[in-house]
């Protein structure tokens, strides 16, 4: 083997005999160097970007052994290098350097071998000081909420409240909550100062010791569970065989179900007050047939997840009756602005109120402002375009239950609206129930009394909805689906990705063949308005320029999350339109694998789907892309979405990936 044969082209052996591939170098010495040379611009990553030359690894004697040169090679490099200094294995060779590993099979492996175990999380007394601090939001002690329900955990985190708790710094506190129905929004407003972390199930190993059940985060600055992300990082694990982590993500979703009254936007207390798209049902049963749970387990879930239906998206804020029809908005029982937002994230929002504020009451800051009218009760009669701040904050808040906060969707008025995602799933919720009880049960879900244990009340109910669905938000103008907006009653024409919700559901009979060319039309409308370069855009560009405000905003175009892409991709292949979703998966992975390729690995939480390209700066940034020499996680829903997507490809779209050959 020659040098101009081995490995990648750009690396250059020293000598061409096989032993340099064995000799030992420095880890140390070589990191630093090479980050000294080739990270010209003092990001701490090799990119692109950089002004690259060419870089000498020299072994243990000093001498050169091979020379590297281009920004993948040297990324590579960096990243092996780091990840052995983490290990502390000091000395390394040539042949522990993955150089001749394509980006799209790189990608795959550290997400398979690194990023999982990385974004993995318990809630136990070895992993507090881990998972406790919250960066969202500043208190001078940290919390842990325990559900008074739940006795056991009570018992095990108050001891170690007592032995332990004031050793880490700032101390936890461990507070018993009351029971679900006490735990109103005034309730949750009342904790301001005083937010935390809210348990998850703990596990009796066999060893009689207690450990927290695992559960996957999304990445970044977020050590919480949070409820959709779960649904799509599932698929991603299950996809790599990690059935013990899919069957803890559900487990965990359960007891939140079970101890808190509801599947909380994320395990902190000031998520109370509010869920997040349901996919329950969905995880349960990927889990379930993936054999990492048996049929008790389905049958206990099952109920669970009817109590959910029931009690929190059948409830009061979130059911709208529109004459003969019932659906469902998304809705937060809290008030004010949300705890949990980076300070001065609402100022620009609430200028039109401060404004008028400001004419009858002097100079006021925005923080001065909002204290004013959350503690005192000031101001609240103000109104801009007819919605008091009250309002505006009612509306923030349900758009952030909706999971796209923020988007122009809705026109900042959410809570007005009956959007066809939520109205989607809570269809699948009820399909799952009447097919699942019928095909293990016999009909009849066990420990369940009254009509909602029988398969044939879901299927009416699902009918119900569908029915609805298509009176209400069905365009056929347009051949697409559309929100419906409830206080108008008018049905929107804002394009947005969700519009394909319906095809994930199965909510048109693809043995219809009326029903099958309205999923052609919306194949093709999809084809004309949200496909782009790197895969779906989250709303069309038409929409975004009809919006009644421009700001950007994280959940419109030209930006494109994983979420959609895997639904799209599922609903496609639900009507026979594989080609289209095979289409669409490349896009986007190879967005993904480029990015990775030229960027030192980065995985974020969302692209540019126009131009192809991570570097997205609106609103919160994108979680993700700040990391120092190595990417450690990746962001889950992402990471997924890259581990399922190869399931679309064909065969030589595969191969086209591990080639990095450009989409048309």
């Amino acid at each position: 083997m020659t040098k101009e044969t081995w490995a990648f082209p750009a690396i250059l052996l020293a000598a061409a005999a096989l032993p340099v591939l064995a000799q030992p170098f420095d880890v140390p010495d070589n990191l630093a160097r090479l980050i000294r040379q080739e990270d010209t611009d003092g990001d701490k990553k090799i990119t692109v970007h950089d002004r690259l030359t060419l870089f000498e690894i020299l072994g243990t004697n000093g001498a050169a052994i091979a020379r590297v040169q281009g920004a993948y090679p040297l990324s590579i490099l960096l990243q092996d290098l780091e990840r052995a200094e983490d290990s502390r294995h000091f000395e390394i060779s040539l042949a522990d350097i993955h150089f001749d590993e394509p980006a799209a099979a790189r990608t795959h492996r550290l997400i398979r071998e690194f990023y999982w175990d990385a974004l993995t999380r318990r809630i136990d007394a070895a992993h507090l000081a881990q998972v406790v601090p919250d960066p969202k939001v500043q208190s001078k002690d940290n919390y842990l909420y325990v559900p008074g329900s739940d006795t056991n955990a009570v018992r095990y985190f108050e001891a170690f409240g007592k032995t332990m708790g004031n050793d880490l710094s700032p101390p936890v506190k461990i507070v018993v909550l009351p029971a679900p129905r006490k735990v109103t929004g005034d309730f949750v407003r009342n904790l301001d100062g005083a937010h935390g972390l809210l348990s998850l199930a703990l596990a009796t190993n066999a060893d009689g010791t207690i450990s927290g059940v695992p559960y996957v985060v999304p990445g970044g600055r977020f050590n919480e569970l949070y409820y959709w992300d779960s649904y799509f990082i599932t698929q991603g694990l299950l996809q790599d065989g990690r059935k013990d982590l899919a069957r803890g993500m559900a487990d965990n979703l359960l007891y939140e179900m079970r101890h808190y009254g509801k599947i909380p936007n994320g395990n902190r207390t000031y998520y109370l007050t509010r869920s997040q798209p349901p996919f329950l049902t969905s995880l349960i049963l990927a889990v379930y047939h993936s054999g990492a749970a048996d049929k008790p387990w389905l049958a206990a879930a099952l109920r669970t997840a009817i109590a959910e239906y029931e009690n929190v998206w059948m409830s009061d804020g979130h059911r709208v009756a529109v004459g003969q029809y019932v659906l469902n908005r998304y809705f937060d029982s809290g008030a004010g602005p949300c705890p949990e937002v980076e300070p001065g994230h609402y100022d620009e929002q609430i200028a039109p109120w401060l404004a008028q504020a400001n004419s009858e009451a002097g100079l006021l800051t925005p923080y001065r402002f909002l204290n004013e009218f959350l503690y005192c009760g000031d101001y609240s009669s103000l109104k801009v375009n007819g919605m008091t701040l009250g309002e505006f904050f009612e509306h923030d808040r349900a758009v952030r239950e909706s999971g796209h906060d923020t988007t122009h969707r809705f026109d900042d008025r959410t809570a007005d609206f009956l959007p066809v995602d939520l109205n989607a799933l809570l269809y699948k919720y009820e399909t799952d129930f009447a097919d699942t009880l019928d095909s293990e049960f016999g009909g009849t879900l066990p420990g369940v009394d009254g009509e909602s244990g029988q398969a044939d009340f879901w299927r009416q109910q699902a009918q119900h909805r569908k029915a609805a669905i298509m009176a209400l938000m069905w365009d056929d103008q347009r051949g697409f689906f559309f929100d419906y907006d409830f206080i108008r009653h008018q049905r929107s024409t804002y394009i947005s990705a969700t519009g394909l919700y319906p095809l994930w559901a199965k909510l048109l009979d693809a043995n219809a063949p009326a029903e099958r060319k309205r999923a052609a039309r919306m194949v093709s409308y999809m084809r004309e308005k949200l496909e782009e370069r790197a895969g779906l855009a989250a709303s069309a560009k038409e929409s975004v320029v009809a919006a009644r405000t421009h700001d950007p905003r994280q959940w419109d175009y030209p930006y494109g999350w994983a979420p959609h892409q895997m639904l799209a991709w599922q609903g496609l292949v639900n009507y026979g339109f594989r080609a289209d979703a095979g289409r669409l998966a490349y896009r986007w992975l190879y967005a993904i694998a480029k990015n990775a390729r030229d960027y030192d690995g980065v995985i974020p939480e969302k692209y540019n789907v126009v131009t192809g390209s991570h570097e997205v700066f609106v609103e919160y940034g994108n979680v993700g892309t700040k990391f120092n020499y190595i990417t450690r996680e990746g962001f889950g829903w992402t990471d997924a979405s890259f581990e399922v997507g190869v399931n679309y490809l064909s065969s030589n779209q595969l191969v086209d990936l591990d080639e990095l050959k450009r989409p048309e």
